[in-house]
């Protein structure tokens, strides 16, 4: 047994409350089952029950054993004074012994063994003993109705975004409630396409936005400072031109603004397994780009209303000289493009939607976060091994909104085994 299956029944009061008793005997009615606690505390909070005609407020704690009280020590916990109901699997104490409140009160317990069906539980059991695929309800899944496999996929997904929101306003403390710098560090690190997206953050950080913008007509003074503040440039001096031009001017630049102390080095960056149009030197000449535009990321992000719109935006091509070499005086065999289809497929994922929704919850208007996932619906989906898992199971994805959803539902669901926090896998073990 669980301690998340007692959670569960006490959630949605799947046991049997006839002649409900404590195990001291006295009658017990349940008015309010309180409030899910995900923080620390009682399990749940603000309940409401009467026990021997009294009516009880306060907190609702559960374990699997009475036993488990003491094994935590609540007893020398006041954050547990205020608990009117102790929910239990088995209570394996005697009925000469209690548990108590620090002040020295005891504590009602109510034991569900006795009074949950066993269909319920081997339903349960049985969702969880799959081992043939790491999405649990796999074989039951077409038997599932369509509106709660749909009611599970929004949930995921609002869960996605809300998580994805909270990141960057997190971010946005950090920068004093700048959202120029934020939305400038969220794209950053976003370039990075996970494999350098912590080199990119650093290096977002380590050259201010003000500083990147007092240089955004001149494109050989914005690449000296990227790729200066980057550690590219730390090479020795060799016949290629462009490199030795932008030293220099690195050089003088990273005087007149400080900023040598703070550069990362170029073993911080990888290069492995990356074809040379994705390495990170060409991936920071095409940020540089954004900064040549002359526009602003926050500006582009939130008021553009037209997805084709935002997607020509990302289309930009890097300079002369990235088009012809991956590394500093390495040619290219081929013409180096702009960013590829795929490539800005994810930045709108990654980097615009986030920020939208950070947006809309900092502003709180439902508009932003509407847009948001309106943009998911025209992108399409993802190729990756835990859609491939989905598909397998038969589930149709069609675009972002799907694929995000499901990423989610896999990672913070499936693999963790939250069957029980599941509207699908809820549907599947309810009687």
């Amino acid at each position: 047994m669980q301690e998340a299956f007692i959670h569960y029944l006490w959630q949605f009061q799947f046991f049997d409350k006839s002649l409900l008793m404590t195990t001291s005997k006295e009658l017990l009615q349940i008015i309010n089952i309180g409030q899910h606690n995900y923080n620390a505390g009682a399990d749940f909070t603000q309940a409401c029950i009467i026990i021997n005609d009294i009516k009880w407020y306060g907190n609702i704690e559960i374990h699997l054993k009475t036993s488990d009280w003491l094994a935590h020590q609540h007893q020398e916990n006041q954050d547990y004074d205020n608990v009117i109901l102790h929910v239990v699997w088995e209570d394996d104490l005697s009925s000469s012994q209690t548990i108590k409140r620090k002040d020295g009160t005891s504590i009602p317990v109510l034991e569900l063994r006795q009074r949950t069906d066993k269909l319920l539980i081997e339903r349960y059991y049985l969702l969880l003993s799959n081992k043939e695929s790491k999405i649990l309800c796999a074989s039951q899944l077409p038997n599932v109705k369509r509106i709660h496999k749909i009611a599970m996929f929004e949930k995921a997904l609002l869960q996605r975004l809300h998580r994805k929101g909270a990141e960057v306003l997190q971010l946005l403390e950090t920068n004093k409630g700048d959202w120029e710098a934020t939305t400038y560090q969220w794209t950053a690190q976003c370039f990075g396409f996970k494999i350098n997206s912590e080199a990119f953050l650093r290096l977002s950080k380590a050259l201010s936005l003000i500083i990147l913008r007092k240089y955004t007509d001149n494109l050989t003074q914005l690449e000296a400072l990227v790729f200066g503040q980057a550690g590219f440039l730390e090479k020795e001096p060799n016949d290629d031109d462009y490199l030795r031009l932008l030293q220099k001017e690195y050089a003088y630049l990273a005087q007149k603004h400080e900023l040598v102390n703070s550069a990362l080095t170029k073993h911080q960056w990888k290069f492995l397994r990356l074809r040379p149009a994705n390495f990170p030197t060409i991936r920071l000449s095409q940020f540089v780009q954004f900064f040549y535009q002359k526009q602003s990321l926050f500006s582009v992000f939130t008021q553009a209303d037209n997805f084709n719109a935002l997607i020509a935006f990302f289309d930009v091509k890097p300079s002369i000289y990235w088009q012809e070499h991956y590394d500093f005086g390495k040619k290219s065999k081929r013409k180096i493009a702009g960013l590829g289809k795929q490539s800005i497929d994810n930045l709108m994922i990654n980097a615009v939607v986030p920020i939208l929704v950070a947006y809309s919850n900092y502003k709180g208007n439902d508009i932003l976060i509407e847009r948001a996932m309106r943009f998911l619906e025209q992108i399409p989906t993802e190729q990756n091994h835990i859609l491939a898992n989905w598909e397998e199971v038969g589930i149709k994805i069609t675009h972002a909104f799907d694929s995000q959803a499901l990423i989610e539902l896999f990672n913070h669901y499936c693999l963790p085994k939250k069957c029980l926090q599941c509207t699908i896998g809820n549907s599947i073990i309810k009687i």
